[in-house]
């Protein structure tokens, strides 16, 4: 896979557990592990916008809240 050099600020606390989590395994580098995370936000981004137009719109915020509880999340 080819990659391209990119520069990007974060937040110290962000960049610290991010560290962390490639220490711990998570990733095999930090660049890996932002790459996963960037694929992760965007296949939500395309899912959540494929469900809207599925939908013909967004869904009410009581069902979203009514998913997220009986997948035991949080409000959002």
């Amino acid at each position: 896979m080819t990659a391209e050099r990119v520069t990007v600020s974060l937040p110290p606390d962000l960049l610290r557990d991010a560290r962390s989590a490639v220490a711990g395994g998570a990733a095999e580098s930090l660049s890996a592990f932002v790459a996963a995370a960037l694929r992760t936000h965007l296949s939500r981004a395309r899912a959540l916008g494929e469900l809207e137009r599925v939908l013909g719109g967004r869904p009410p915020r009581e069902a979203i809240d009514a998913v997220r509880r009986d997948l035991g999340l949080a409000p959002s």
